[in-house]
């Protein structure tokens, strides 16, 4: 857990990506994180000084709206 915090606080977000917010699972310790980013991969890259420490999971998601324009328009 000493490593996590010591990596959580020299973090910095790279220019490119906005974190929305963080949430604390409080259950089961899971720390969820919404970021935005025109790149997937910066945040592929961002992940990389967590890989031995914890599992990371990306989910790619986007706006119903915005999905649904897309969707038409195939």
């Amino acid at each position: 857990m000493e490593e996590v915090t010591k990596i959580r606080q020299a973090e910095e977000i790279p220019e490119g990506i906005k974190m929305e917010g963080m949430w604390k699972d409080l259950g089961r310790g899971r720390v969820f994180r919404l970021f935005e980013a025109v790149d997937p991969k910066a945040i592929l890259a961002m992940s990389f000084a967590w890989k031995d420490l914890v599992n990371i999971e990306i989910v790619p998601v986007m706006e119903t709206e915005e999905l649904m324009k897309l969707v038409s328009k195939s």
